[in-house]
């Protein structure tokens, strides 16, 4: 009789779209703090994914995008990740040289992003620009180049991050040697009188700086928008380089041991949708990937318009990476 009573419920409970938790498929994406934070794109991505897919996702997160791809390669194949979502394309030689990420299969049309999209590995869902975000309450006439932060008044401080967890960090550095190549390590025996702390990712950094640590702290273009948005202020604004600024794109990869659950691959395709990409302007303050339902909040048009965008390869990202953090860390540790 109890066999039967249970039957009956499990049977109804199909029949209504509803199932224990226990009983539903999972989906497990490795992300990064921000993301899954109460006020970050996770919690709405979730909900509208669950409800196309009636299955259980499971966020697990780490600091930031370099600290998820070390977790992923120190745990191999062993990886409980079916979606690595936080990665940039500053990673993905590195991470598709680990042998622990499969083809997504997804098509790029529709995607958004400067100079386009051919990578059958990674799908990105965002990009933005690296800038230093300055309060105008504490500094009047912010750096006008990468050279006036390297070399300016060092009573005036930056939050930064550290390049072996944080994309941001990563995205510092090679802002630094596009612009300084070779003296990339003079550029930072400069520049490092002016940092009051390296944090492990963008978050503490954020932090730091709203709380008035510091006048200045590395994030994006668009970071003023949030406190235009949320806070109606214009108190914080990005500063324009006249060198350039450094473009991010961020993305997600399917695991290895993901291309064996089909959910994995219905989320890379639910990444390209406005279930997704509607959450990513005003969450993730960064700019979307692919197209939304609805248009931008006119508050990212008054945002800094970089006049050149600056990138380094991937593959020599991959083959530099250790030397060029190596050099850094010299200078810093002194």
């Amino acid at each position: 009789m109890r066999n039967t009573l249970l039957t009956t419920l499990l049977t109804g409970a199909l029949a209504l779209g509803v199932l224990p938790a226990s009983a539903q498929e999972v989906l497990t994406v490795y992300t990064y703090d921000s993301f899954t934070s109460e006020w970050g794109p996770g919690p709405i991505v979730e909900k509208a994914f669950e409800a196309e897919c009636k299955c259980d996702v499971k966020f697990v997160s780490v600091a930031d995008g370099v600290a998820l791809l070390n977790r992923v390669k120190l745990e191999g194949a062993n990886t409980k990740a079916d979606v690595v979502l936080g990665l940039d394309t500053n990673l993905t030689a590195e991470a598709r040289a680990s042998e622990l990420f499969a083809p997504h299969g997804i098509s790029a049309e529709g995607l958004t992003i400067p100079g386009g999209w051919s990578d059958d590995t990674f799908l990105p869902y965002d990009y933005g620009y690296f800038a230093v975000v300055y309060d105008t309450e504490k500094l009047r006439t912010p750096p006008a180049s990468l050279k006036e932060l390297v070399e300016g008044d060092k009573n005036q401080k930056i939050v930064i991050q550290d390049p072996r967890t944080s994309t941001p960090g990563l995205g510092l550095l090679l802002w630094i040697k596009s612009v300084y190549g070779d003296d990339a390590g003079d550029a930072w025996a400069k520049l490092k009188d002016r940092v009051l702390t390296v944090t492990p990712g963008w978050s503490e950094a954020y932090g730091l700086f709203t709380k008035g640590e510091a006048p200045m702290v590395l994030s994006y273009t668009t970071s003023p928008a949030y406190h235009i948005i949320s806070d109606k202020t214009e108190r914080y604004q990005a500063a324009a380089f006249s060198e350039g600024h450094y473009l991010q794109v961020e993305v997600a990869g399917m695991t290895t041991k993901g291309a064996r659950n089909p959910l994995a691959k219905q989320f890379m395709a639910f990444i390209k949708a406005p279930g997704f990409q509607d959450a990513v302007p005003e969450t993730q303050w960064m700019l979307p990937a692919a197209e939304t339902s609805k248009p931008l909040n006119e508050a990212f048009d008054r945002m800094v318009k970089p006049t050149k965008s600056l990138t380094i390869p991937s593959e020599e990202i991959a083959e530099k990476r250790k030397a060029w953090i190596d050099e850094w860390l010299a200078v810093m540790s002194r």
